[in-house]
C-alpha cells in the first residue's frame, strides 16, 4: 500500500490517548513510507495525524472543500493540497487516491466516510482493505451493532468480516497488509431464499 486514507475526528476527545494513537499512525505511516491521505483540515485529530506524518518526512495529501479553506482550516506544510467544492467531492477524491482505510475515533463526519467506503466494498466496486483502530474501546458498540445486524440477517457476515478492528496502528497495517476481499454478491442469499419459495 502507497496510499492511505485516514478518518478521524476535527475534535480531540476527552482522553489523551486519541491524540496519541493519531500521532503514533501519522510517525508509522512516514515510517513505512506511505503516504497520508486525509480531509486536509488542521484540527483535532486530523491535525495529530498530519503533523505527526510530516515531522518525521513523510507524505500528507489533504483534500479540503474551498468552504472550509476560506475558515482557515487547512493544514500548513502539506505535501499537496487539493481543493474541491463540495463535501461528496471530497470525500470521492479521498476515495480515489486511497490504497486502504483507517478510521479512528470521531463524530458523524467520520462514521459518514467510513460506512461510504464500507457501502461501495461490499457492493464490489473497491476491494481495498478497510481498518478501524478502536482506541479505548471507542469502537466496542460498533462490533455489537455489526453483529446484532448479521444477527438479524440484515449483513451478510462476511461483509460484517470486511471490518478489520485493531488496537494499534500496527496491528492495523498488518491486517491490512494480510486482508482478502469477499467475493460474495451482496444479494446473493436473498435471491436464493426467493427461489426456494
Amino acid at each position: 500500500m502507497q496510499n492511505i486514507c485516514v478518518f478521524c475526528g476535527s475534535n480531540l476527545g476527552n482522553n489523551e490517548i486519541y491524540k496519541q494513537t493519531a500521532t503514533e499512525l501519522g510517525e508509522l505511516l512516514a515510517k513505512k513510507n506511505i503516504k497520508l491521505i486525509y480531509g486536509g483540515a488542521n484540527v483535532g485529530l486530523m491535525r495529530c495525524a498530519a503533523e505527526a506524518t510530516l515531522n518525521k518526512q513523510g507524505m500528507a495529501t489533504g483534500v479540503i472543500t474551498h468552504f472550509l479553506a476560506k475558515k482557515h482550516l487547512t493544514q500548513q506544510g502539506l505535501t499537496e493540497l487539493i481543493k474541491v467544492d463540495t463535501m461528496q467531492q471530497r470525500k470521492t477524491k479521498m476515495a480515489e487516491l486511497a490504497d486502504g482505510f483507517i478510521a479512528l475515533p470521531g463524530g458523524f463526519g467520520t462514521l459518514e466516510e467510513l460506512f461510504e467506503v464500507l457501502t461501495a466494498a461490499q457492493l464490489g466496486f473497491h476491494n481495498k482493505p478497510i481498518a478501524i483502530i478502536n482506541t479505548n474501546g471507542f469502537y466496542d458498540y460498533l462490533k455489537v451493532q455489526l453483529n446484532k445486524m448479521v444477527e438479524e440477517k440484515m449483513l451478510l457476515e462476511p461483509h460484517a468480516n470486511m471490518v478489520l478492528f485493531a488496537n494499534s496502528p500496527n496491528e492495523a497495517l498488518t491486517a491490512m497488509e494480510k486482508y482478502n476481499a469477499p467475493v460474495l454478491e451482496k444479494w446473493i442469499d436473498d435471491i436464493r431464499d426467493d427461489n426456494r419459495r
